[in-house]
């Protein structure tokens, strides 16, 4: 199966983006198909035995939308153009061309856009036709389709203020007399009717024209039998206009009295207050991505690599695996990389999240975007272009906002009928009000105006979108990687949280613990002693004893008669003295008398601690103790997730002891110990069988499984990238508090989520049968056309602004650094 997402051009409403899934769901040999109106992309798993790219782009089209899939989009400036036929020239040779979707050419600006298939195409190609048709092309410039989305916002600003400069004036002409306002006597309705009503059409028109694509978008999706909100809007103010028209010419025949009954006033304010609406909403819409904009701002544009000796300043996309690439202080670090040469300190917060700098010398692992703070040093490009850490975070949010909850479901059935519906009840409340209501026919087309404009499905469909695009990049801000709405819906239901033991609850490195010498030796004599007879070893044991006499810059002595006995420790000979490192079963074996100390041992035993006895020349010198450290942040994490309700479980393959020593330090509730790797998932099998909602978190290869089979698998970024695939929410740092606030950050988008979808169903329920003239029929108010284009222009707009107050959201361990500090 292969997956894709592809950008949608031509969605105005939830009802356009669930044509689009349907006639993408019915096409055979596709898996899934979902349609995100707040991103405008399209989700879809398919067959690629059976589905290709051109199918999607056909079975769209056919819809009445564009798909916009492997298209780049390049603009050309031409030479040798005169007329219009020169350009018809132009677009009919590249329109030939193999792979071409649109090509267009605006004479006045003397420019050639085109939008091709990269995989069929590349921009030699265009420029050739362009000189077989006589002409010459150069200057390409090439970006991403959707990438500007400036431009539609400032042409839909652009549209209002125009439309906006024609409707006041309208609006005062025909209402300010009802209000007491004055008018001239050339325009009095009364003595002059027919300047009234043509200064009314004049004024009416540009706005008609300003909002055509209302009217072109609206019709053609009506005429395809799939009515969007469009449809709506043109219905209801092509209703309002055509009979104002004919009103109008009434009046020009001797009908005077038609000049008080006209709605050109209605129609050029829904269109203008429409506009304004989908202005405010399209700021709206950019502001919930901000998450992406400012990931993608992160990454430098340029790296300073090593060539030949000699710097030289190369934009990032030319760096290549294997270079060497020099970062100075203040600089960001242009891709995936491993220190070889220096050291510094690196603020990593940007990545992880973490706000402390990294300290790094040759041999550590370097994050592209990250900055460097202090020295100057170089490393080796490991990771780059699409393989960048960035990269792969920007691909997971995009994936992520891209993906639809299982909330969302019910939005998406009702948002699909919805117009057709509102429709049918508009027809069906004018025709009742006509035939049954006594009244004019005047007021049953009021009645059917009303009905047409207020219904907007477009606040169902992103009531879900806008809150998981906020939701999953404060999470990337907060270094939680949330990878789809699913398990965003899914972790708030979580009831136990399984922990793997070792790399997860625990450092996952032995380190010395405890240090204990025996009669006259000191700590150091002891500790020199042990490193030294364990240096080179590759035991993990061993290797904690080396580094923490490191750590002290103790010298080491040369080993000699070196011998490990297997199940039991190290013999060897310094300076002349036979030493012994290891178990009781060795000093034991040896005869060493380790009675005075064995309490002690036991006592470090059941503290999870390996206990490990030092002899010199046939005495006991000392005990060391080395052990797995638990995580600092590893108890307030257990602790917050206790105050949420959800019990907290270990399990590792380590003996019940030592889990017990773990669990106890940290607030565990549940140990599951010696369990071997392949059996993980099976344990997590049974905590789901007895009705809990689990979640496992985990960092290993061995984790894989388990993180697959739980209901919500967390990763920890540390770990492998086995782990990180098979897992559902990804942690960039190994803080366990992240942990919580992945749970927080599901509730509180989920929260938001049901809160959107409230207010959107609310806002029908309420307002279509108002519009209907419920009200009216007991005597209450009847809802002006105007007012329920108003209305309709501000629920999508509630709904955006009630998604993005979860942009204030911060998690518990942020909240409490803060408060102590």
């Amino acid at each position: 199966m292969a997956e894709g997402n592809y950008a949608i051009e031509g969605m105005t409403c939830a009802s356009c983006a669930q044509t689009v899934e349907k006639a993408i769901s019915k096409v055979t040999g596709i898996e899934e198909a979902s349609v995100n109106l707040a991103t405008e992309k399209l989700h879809v798993r398919y067959d690629e035995t059976q589905v290709d790219e051109q199918l999607l782009a056909k079975t769209v089209a056919d819809a009445g939308y564009s798909l916009i899939g492997n298209q780049q989009q390049a603009t050309f400036q031409i030479e040798g153009m005169t007329c219009a036929s020169c350009a018809q020239t132009v677009e009919k040779a590249v329109n030939k061309l193999a792979g071409v979707q649109t090509a267009t050419v605006n004479l006045a600006t003397e420019k050639l856009t085109v939008r091709y298939d990269k995989q069929q195409l590349n921009t030699a190609t265009i420029e050739e036709a362009v000189a077989k048709a006589g002409y010459q092309a150069f200057g390409e410039k090439t970006a991403e389709p959707q990438s500007a989305k400036k431009d539609p916002i400032q042409k839909l600003w652009q549209r209002f203020w125009l439309s906006a400069i024609f409707t006041v004036p309208l609006f005062y002409l025909a209402m300010g007399e009802m209000i007491g306002l004055p008018l001239p006597s050339f325009l009095n309705p009364m003595t002059q009717p027919v300047a009234f009503v043509s200064t009314q059409l004049i004024l009416v028109l540009p706005v008609m024209i300003f909002g055509d694509a209302f009217f072109s978008n609206g019709f053609k999706a009506l005429f395809k039998g799939h009515p969007n909100m469009d449809s709506l809007v043109a219905l209801g103010t092509s209703a309002a206009f055509l009979y104002s028209l004919y009103g109008t010419v009434m009046v020009y025949l001797g009908e005077t009295h038609f000049a008080m009954h006209l709605y050109y006033e209605s129609a050029a304010v829904i269109l203008t207050l429409i506009t304004l609406g989908k202005y405010l909403e399209s700021v709206s819409k950019g502001k919930t991505s901000e998450a992406i904009k400012k990931l993608l701002d992160l990454a430098p544009k340029t790296a300073r690599i090593l060539k030949n000796d000699s710097e030289m300043e190369v934009p990032v996309g030319q760096v290549v695996a294997g270079d060497i690439v020099i970062v100075r202080p203040g600089e960001k670090i242009p891709v995936d990389g491993q220190l070889i040469v220096g050291h510094s300190a690196v603020d990593e917060s940007m990545i992880t999240g973490e706000s402390l700098p990294v300290e790094k010398q040759p041999g550590d692992s370097v994050v592209g975007a990250s900055i460097n703070k202090t020295g100057t040093f170089r490393y080796q490009a490991t990771k780059v272009g699409k393989d960048t850490t960035l990269a792969q975070i920007i691909q997971l949010v995009e994936d992520a906002q891209g993906s639809k909850a299982p909330i969302a479901r019910l939005a998406d059935k009702v948002s699909g009928v919805f117009v057709p519906i509102v429709i049918g009840l508009a027809l069906l409340a004018g025709l009742a009000w006509f035939f049954f209501g006594q009244e004019s026919w005047i007021f049953a087309l009021t009645i059917t105006i009303s009905v047409l404009v207020i219904a907007c499905p477009c606040a169902l469909g992103l009531a879900t979108p806008t809150a998981i695009m906020v939701g999953t990049g404060k999470g990337a801000e907060n270094g939680v990687l949330i990878k789809s709405g699913d398990a965003l819906e899914t972790t708030r239901n979580i009831t136990t949280i399984v922990f793997d033991k070792t790399g997860t609850i625990t450092e996952g490195k032995p380190v010395v613990t405890d240090l204990l010498p025996y009669g006259e030796h000191t700590k150091e004599t002891v500790l020199q002693l042990a490193a030294s007879a364990e240096d080179g070893s590759e035991h993990p044991l061993g290797e904690a004893i080396v580094a923490a006499a490191k750590q002290q810059k103790l010298t080491f002595s040369s080993v000699s008669h070196f011998q490990a006995v297997p199940g039991h420790g190290i013999t060897g000979r310094l300076d002349g003295k036979d030493v012994l490192l290891g178990n009781k079963k060795l000093m034991d074996q040896k005869q060493i008398d380790v009675s005075s100390v064995i309490a002690s041992a036991e006592g470090l035993a059941k503290q999870g601690k390996t206990p490990m006895y030092v002899a010199m020349d046939g005495a006991l010198i000392g005990l060391i103790a080395v052990a797995d450290t638990v995580k600092k942040s590893s108890a307030q994490a257990i602790e917050r997730l206790h105050q949420m309700g959800i019990k907290v479980a270990m399990i590792t393959g380590d003996n019940s002891r030592t889990a017990q020593a773990i669990a106890d330090q940290v607030g565990i509730d549940e140990v599951i110990s010696d369990v071997l790797p392949e059996d993980k998932a099976a344990k997590v099998a049974e905590l789901q069988q007895t009705g809990q909602k689990v979640a496992m978190v985990g960092d290993g290869i061995n984790d894989a499984p388990a993180l697959a089979k739980a209901d919500v698998g967390i990763a920890i970024g540390s770990g492998t990238d086995v782990a990180i695939e098979s897992a559902d929410i990804v942690l960039m740092r190994s803080d366990l508090m992240d942990v919580p606030t992945a749970v927080e950050l599901s509730r509180a988008t989920i929260k938001n989520i049901k809160e959107n979808l409230f207010w959107a169903f609310a806002y029908n329920v309420l307002g279509i049968p108002v519009a209907m003239g419920l009200l009216h029929l007991f005597g209450g108010p009847l809802l002006n056309p105007m007012i329920a284009g108003a209305a309709m222009s501000f629920s999508s707009v509630s709904v955006l602004l009630n998604a993005l107050r979860l942009k204030r959201f911060t998690p518990v361990s942020k909240r409490v650094v803060k408060n102590q500090s």
